[in-house]
């Protein structure tokens, strides 16, 4: 029976509808929305008021619109004649998505971690015993941490420059 139903789904270049009432696929725009894809128009709605493309009545009407929306086409019409909105600067990566910067990132991470559980241990024990004692967590994190600046200087893991 399975073997069946794979040979005639390869056999076919269309995808097979087990409903009998379904005789013809759903456009796109006639697709039904969920919350959340209301809820991201009228955060781009929201964008745009703030940058000043929309003033507050036209904003509050097609928020009620987005809301009152049941297909991506109602949501499409709501924004169509908004131009994009312009690209902030945004937060500058620190390490790059090649096989290096997710290296780095990961050994950052790792370093990281170490390095602040030995300062607490060290810290709980000055505490603790109530005498100061040698910074051995120092020894811990330092060489590491010089081996990962040393990398990222000569260039593993740095994202390329702007431009």
């Amino acid at each position: 029976m399975q073997r069946e139903v794979v040979e005639r789904l390869t056999r076919t270049p269309r995808a097979v509808c087990h409903d009998s009432l379904v005789t013809e696929p759903v456009r796109p725009e006639d697709m039904r929305v969920s919350d959340v894809d209301r809820g991201a128009v009228e955060g781009r709605l929201r964008r745009a008021h703030d940058i000043g493309q929309l003033d507050l009545g036209e904003f509050d009407e097609r928020v009620r619109s987005v809301w009152a929306a049941r297909t991506r086409g109602d949501l499409e019409r709501v924004t169509a004649d908004l131009p994009a909105l312009p690209r902030g600067p945004g937060r500058r990566q620190v390490f790059s998505d090649t096989g290096g910067g997710i290296a780095m990132r990961v050994l950052t991470i790792v370093w990281s971690s170490l390095a602040a559980v030995n300062l607490v241990v060290w810290g709980l024990v000055v505490v603790s015993t109530g005498e100061m004692v040698h910074p051995w967590w120092v020894w811990v994190a330092l060489p590491p941490g010089v081996a990962l600046a040393v990398l990222y200087g000569a260039g593993i893991g740095r994202p390329p420059r702007e431009r």
